[in-house]
């Protein structure tokens, strides 16, 4: 088990990743460079392939260990096909809450099935955090499609099934790297289409889907699955709602876009709620002579 500054510094890295990746789609596919099947496909395959390289580079322990599952591999193949569709269809704020919305509602619902008990604590601040979420997307909230809607929460539901079934992962990388070949062959079908139908690439696109598949999805999902054993799934899926937060900052330092008062306000409000929810005592330790006087003197 990963120590309590570890276990914080490894999530804060897998959520910095997160919010680079939704930079990167949002500068592909908003500024017109790529197709979100291409962007999709490339992502995938890049992403199998650098894992696959690290893995056969890295043999210690390669004989053991978990290496990937099929389920694993469809759900988040399923995640990543449905957003990049979904993306494209939904504004930012009805998209935004509702693929978080349905990643907190599937990884939450998999905790109490599985017999965890979030703490009313924790259900307070993902209240507050919810709020800070509607605040921070309020601007841009409309009536979203049915199509679009349907494709984002099984996007959601794809990414919190993904996760679930990251806790049980004893090896990081290489269960990443084999969830990622398997999705290799939806990988190819997916980019069939985009040839025949919507392919639209340019090199900057391109450079944008390999970095999106190779860096912050490849290895930003290692530390995923690395870090999930030590939080709950409740905990899990808390954590995930500072992403909006972190890639509104990235927005405005490397996309120069504007720092508007409901982000500002809605990210504040998000950040306390994740410290509240997350926030954990600790008991001070007893010292050893004083324990060993109090029990001399029971005795």
């Amino acid at each position: 088990m990963l120590g309590p500054l570890r276990i914080f510094a490894l999530t804060a890295a897998t959520m910095v990743a997160f919010a680079a990746n939704s930079l990167l789609c949002r500068a592909a596919l908003r500024g017109g460079a790529i197709d979100a099947v291409s962007f999709t496909a490339i992502r995938l395959a890049s992403g199998a392939l650098i894992l696959a390289a690290i893995t056969r580079a890295w043999r210690r322990g390669a004989g053991a260990g978990n290496h990937g599952s099929w389920r694993a591999a469809i759900a988040l193949a399923a995640y990543a096909i449905a957003f990049s569709y979904a993306y494209l269809q939904l504004s930012a704020g009805a998209g935004a809450l509702l693929l978080f919305g349905s990643v907190q509602l599937t990884m939450i619902s998999g905790g109490l099935i599985r017999g965890e008990r979030p703490s009313l604590r924790q259900w307070v601040g993902l209240a507050v955090a919810a709020a800070g979420m509607v605040v921070i997307n309020l601007p841009s909230l409309d009536a979203p499609p049915p199509t679009g809607a349907a494709l984002m929460i099984t996007a959601g539901v794809g990414w919190g099934i993904y996760s679930l079934r990251g806790r049980g992962a004893k090896r990081p990388i290489q269960a990443t790297a084999g969830n990622f070949v398997r999705c290799l062959p939806f990988t190819a079908v997916f980019g069939a289409i985009a040839i025949a139908y919507t392919a639209h690439v340019s090199s900057r696109g391109v450079a944008l889907a390999l970095t999106s598949g190779a860096v912050t999805s490849g290895l930003g999902y290692c530390l995923w699955y690395a870090v999930l054993p030590s939080l709950g799934a409740a905990r899990a899926a808390i954590v995930q709602l500072s992403v909006p937060v972190i890639a509104a900052a990235g927005g405005i330092v490397l996309l120069d876009e504007p720092l508007r008062r409901h982000v500002a306000i809605g990210g504040a409000v998000i950040l306390g709620g994740l410290a509240l929810a997350l926030w954990q005592r600790r008991v001070p330790a007893v010292p050893v002579r004083v324990a060993a006087a109090a029990e001399a003197g029971a005795t």
